[in-house]
């Protein structure tokens, strides 16, 4: 018979077994320097660990040394799940406690961030000056100038650079001259999905709600440019103008395409997997970070009452069924936290029981081959502790999702 495990055991289970670090040799493809699927994201877990001394430096390090065994790519395309910003990120994680752990490794590799973020803003704004679209690469979390930016706000926020990328996605926000978003992208959402002529997505990880959530904590954190209010004002008019209200609650579409943008309706017939990366919950709490920020309180009520309804939604509950941070019950638990903290009304944190147990639920009933930090253990294992011990995470870890 299977049984359900607390959450602290989950994530001890988790980090044992993700004790060894194990790098395939005839593998040269620098996935091991991937905060979302390799040794980075592994590596990531044990850092919080040894922090938190629920773990030993002594397993966090091989995980550190795995991570950097083959180098670490400075390539212009390198961003924060990927190469010299992610490890940049992972050892940063490391001296959350004032311990100048692999500072000389910081240091030279804080330059070629700042270095990679110059030739990233250089190339954005010499293609917007040639009219073309953006696209993913070029501004999301993932692989764009918001995740860069984020790693520089947190590390190096007196950066000249990180000035100016804030003043890049303040432009962004601004309609081209087609009228179409400054965000538009002229490629489909994934590799599944086709939105013939390009789409404009809302989403955390790869639309405007997580430029407006880096644009919200980077103004938190007391750090603006020219125009940072605006861009604000500009995301959430839109975000308000494809908000949906019906039985199960404000919801978005996850992206519009031409005709949706031209008709002024949207296909999608009501709310989709309630995710970190789309959907309510990441939508909802980039509103919240932003409307704290700008001292808009009728707003943050709004993003406050939309999330709460999502997770009081069977409906909307029932679409969720893995454990990932990404899409699954540890990213919509850990978004909730988050946004539970800084709540004008203890309605977010009301639900989270119910989501901790549907997280342990799931975590001891399932399985998967997936060990990584986005999809996989990694990620399930660090979300698990704070389901347990409710206190934020030492290192600072979940920066990379843009919800803190």
């Amino acid at each position: 018979m299977t049984t359900t495990r607390e959450p602290e055991e989950v994530s001890d289970r988790l980090a044992a077994q993700l004790a060894d670090p194990a790098i395939d040799p005839d593998d040269h493809s620098g996935r091991e320097q991937s905060l979302s699927e390799g040794a980075a994201g592994i590596a990531l877990l044990h850092v919080e660990r040894a922090l938190a001394g629920a773990g030993s430096w002594a397993t966090a390090h091989p995980w550190v040394a795995a991570a950097t065994a083959r180098g670490v790519s400075t390539a212009a395309d390198t961003n924060l799940y990927l190469g010299a910003p992610a490890i940049f990120f992972l050892l940063r994680a490391a001296q959350a406690d004032g311990h100048n752990r692999y500072h000389r490794a910081v240091a030279s590799l804080e330059h070629h961030v700042r270095t990679v973020a110059w030739h990233r803003v250089e190339s954005a704004i010499a293609r917007a000056g040639r009219g073309e679209v953006a696209s993913f690469g070029e501004y999301d979390l993932f692989t764009g100038l918001t995740g860069i930016g984020r790693l520089l706000l947190q590390h190096s926020p007196g950066a000249d650079i990180l000035e100016q990328i804030l003043g890049y996605l303040v432009h962004l926000t601004e309609p081209r001259p087609d009228q179409l978003p400054g965000w538009w992208v002229a490629h489909d959402p994934d590799t599944t999905i086709a939105t013939p002529g390009g789409h404009a997505n809302l989403g955390l990880a790869h639309g405007i709600s997580g430029v407006l959530a880096f644009l919200g904590t980077a103004l938190r954190h007391g750090v603006t440019v020219d125009g940072h209010a605006e861009a604000i004002a500009r995301i959430c008019r839109h975000l308000d103008t494809w908000r949906h209200d019906d039985d199960s609650g404000p919801w978005w579409p996850e992206w519009l395409t031409h005709d949706e943008l031209r008709t002024g309706r949207a296909l999608q017939g009501g709310p989709l997997r309630p995710s970190w990366c789309y959907g309510t919950p990441g939508i909802a709490r980039a509103q919240q970070i932003a409307a704290i920020a700008t001292g808009d309180t009728a707003r943050q009520r709004l993003a406050e009452d939309a999330l709460v309804a999502c997770l009081a939604d069977p409906a909307q509950l029932a679409h969720v069924t893995d454990t990932s941070l990404c899409h699954g019950w540890a990213g919509l638990h850990h978004t909730a936290w988050r946004a539970a903290q800084d709540s004008l009304t203890p309605d977010i944190a009301a639900q989270l029981p119910s989501l901790a147990a549907a997280l342990n639920h799931a975590a001891s009933t399932s399985a998967s081959e997936n060990t990584g930090f986005l999809t996989g253990a990694a990620g399930l294992a660090l979300a698990a502790r704070t389901a347990i011990h409710h206190t934020p995470p030492i290192s600072g870890w979940d920066a990379c999702l843009l919800i803190t």
